[in-house]
């Protein structure tokens, strides 16, 4: 069976079929440290809790990492940034393995087809994605799969677009970065990334209000609304303020990239929304608003926004692999010499004594 993995800077989510069942497993992208104690430790481990000890300190590692964080009043910290690995944390590459490990887990057989999630390169920043696509290829194959990169604009294509024959404007709105793919029947016409999402509304939020940032998404993932009724001198309208200068910024790149793609006017276009940042009721009435009012050479036919937003390209990179799994060779069934082996030799033996 093929899986999907979808890795984001706030969230690593993996997904495979089972049966009808879509199977989600879902790990925080970040961490926090703690001092080390022989009773902290077994507190930790008996809880379940996903932890490292390095030296004297441990590592709180996953969802459990922003709980531990509020409860000490200590920020947590984030092997990701930008939708890429950090180069400012040190320890960036053996907390992220160890969450890819957790949640995609061992491959069921070897050379197993996993898809994983890789952004654009940002048209508004000097970033590469090459580095942390090639270190989370290395990670997967060294667990026995065999991976393959897939864009995360693409991805929510896959995922919430196949009645429409794989048409349209998917735009995931992650935590680091939000990245835009326009495809045309599953052909990709325009793909970018710009590097500003979730993490960039926290920051300037926390920065506004004078809460921390873990705070600040804490409240952002309580039951927030872009309802525009809240105390604009709160932390809520501060999100909403930064959310609404979001997306403008996200249409306004969107305008210019078209433009210089050339692409085709009076199509009809329906519009997915989709990822983390995307989560908060009247996200797409907003978006669809703001889109009106912008100049593009098509037409919108409506905003719609992923059902399950935070799964939408976990379930895009697993379609991508259960198609390019279907479309090989049929996979023959590893076979183990002390069984067949066995056998024939037997077998050879049986027929040796009847001759």
């Amino acid at each position: 069976m093929a899986k999907g993995l979808d890795v984001g800077t706030m969230n690593i989510i993996s997904g495979r079929q089972d049966d009808s069942d879509t199977v989600f497993v879902q790990q925080r992208n970040s961490f926090v440290e703690i001092e080390y104690s022989d009773m902290a430790e077994q507190m930790l481990s008996r809880s379940d809790v996903l932890h490292i000890r390095k030296d004297d300190k441990v590592y709180v590692v996953g969802d459990d990492a922003l709980n531990f964080a509020n409860i000490f009043k200590e920020e947590t910290r984030r092997p990701m940034q930008q939708g890429i690995l950090s180069n400012d944390e040190k320890s960036a590459i053996p907390m992220i393995k160890l969450i890819i490990e957790q949640v995609a887990g061992e491959p069921d057989y070897s050379g197993e087809t996993i898809h994983f999630s890789t952004p654009a390169d940002p048209i508004d920043s000097d970033l590469s994605t090459l580095y942390h696509q090639k270190t989370c290829e290395s990670f997967l194959s060294d667990m026995g799969y065999d991976p393959e990169p897939i864009n995360e604009g693409m991805a929510v294509i896959y995922s919430e677009l196949a009645d429409n024959n794989f048409t349209g404007l998917g735009v995931s709105f992650g935590a680091g970065m939000t990245n835009v793919c326009l495809a045309y029947y599953a052909v990709p016409v325009m793909t970018f990334s710009i590097a500003r999402g979730g993490d960039w509304i926290d920051e300037q939020a926390a920065q506004a209000t004078g809460k921390p940032v873990d705070k600040v998404t804490s409240i952002k993932e309580d039951d927030f609304e872009l309802d525009f009724r809240t105390d604009v001198g709160g932390v809520e309208g501060a999100l909403a303020i930064y959310y609404e200068n979001l997306l403008d910024y996200v249409i306004e790149n969107v305008a210019r990239e078209v433009d210089e793609e050339d692409v085709e006017e009076g199509l009809d276009v329906p519009v997915v929304v989709t990822g983390g940042t995307a989560s908060p009721s009247g996200f797409e009435e907003l978006f669809e608003d703001h889109l009106k009012e912008a100049t593009l050479p098509f037409s919108v036919s409506g905003v719609t926004r992923a059902d399950d937003p935070l799964y939408s390209v976990a379930r895009g990179a697993l379609v991508a692999a259960r198609s390019e799994e279907d479309d090989a060779p049929e996979r023959s069934e590893p076979v183990s010499r002390s069984s067949s082996g066995e056998d024939e030799e037997e077998e050879e033996a049986a027929a040796a004594e009847e001759n």
